[in-house]
């Protein structure tokens, strides 16, 4: 899935210009946490809440300074190196993207030119969607041999059952030379598929004898 089909296009923004409490406003108006900021549609820097937060007075401090630091443009306290992602970037790279860069958000845009947001909520949303889990469904997890064509043997099995699968993800198994297969089937009642597993010869991991996985 490309970044274009879930990003954000309606993108609330600030320009340099642009107050430190207008900007703490904005984010509260529109129960954002992350506002970029653009130049004649190009994106020039990045402010978070916690900017903002880092940027005014303590509670504990006099308050006599708080009217100048509202007033203080944008600009001075935004990041000018701001990590982005293209529209036909796969979920899964700004997914790292993010991950790896500890950033709540990736500003998309085409050359300098900004089309779009995503934030960690919209890639969590979006990678429960594949996995197939917010849709009736049962977990399955088979280890198999690490040898090129499992993947489809045990495909075959579901087939042979005519069991739609919604998501596989493939990981490495508890021993040397193994690999975890991890069906999200669409069926509510896993164990005729499980048996039928069991039948052909594969390691079931879960559900267990008897049980059920959701």
């Amino acid at each position: 899935m490309r970044i274009e089909s879930i990003m954000r296009r309606q993108v609330i923004t600030a320009s340099p210009t642009t107050t430190i409490g207008e900007a703490l406003q904005l984010l509260r108006e529109n129960k954002i946490r992350h506002l970029p900021v653009v130049e004649q549609e190009r994106l020039v820097g990045i402010l978070s809440d916690r900017d903002l937060r880092e940027a005014l007075p303590s509670i504990l401090l006099p308050k006599k300074d708080d009217e100048t630091i509202f007033g203080k443009p944008v600009s001075e306290i935004m990041k000018r190196q701001v990590l982005t992602a293209h529209p036909l970037d796969f979920i899964e790279d700004a997914a790292v993207q993010i991950y790896e860069s500890k950033v709540g958000s990736l500003p998309v845009v085409e050359g300098n030119r900004l089309v779009g947001i995503i934030t960690e909520s919209d890639l969590f949303n979006s990678l429960i969607e594949l996995f197939g889990v917010n849709k009736p469904s049962s977990h399955i997890e088979v280890e198999v041999d690490d040898r090129v064509g499992m993947l489809a043997e045990v495909s075959q099995v579901f087939r042979e059952a005519q069991i739609n699968v919604s998501s596989i993800v493939v990981f490495p198994g508890s021993k040397p030379a193994k690999k975890s297969l991890v069906f999200r089937a669409q069926t509510i009642d896993p164990r005729p598929i499980v048996q039928k597993l069991r039948d052909h010869g594969f390691t079931v991991i879960a559900p267990g004898e008897g049980g059920t996985s959701h």
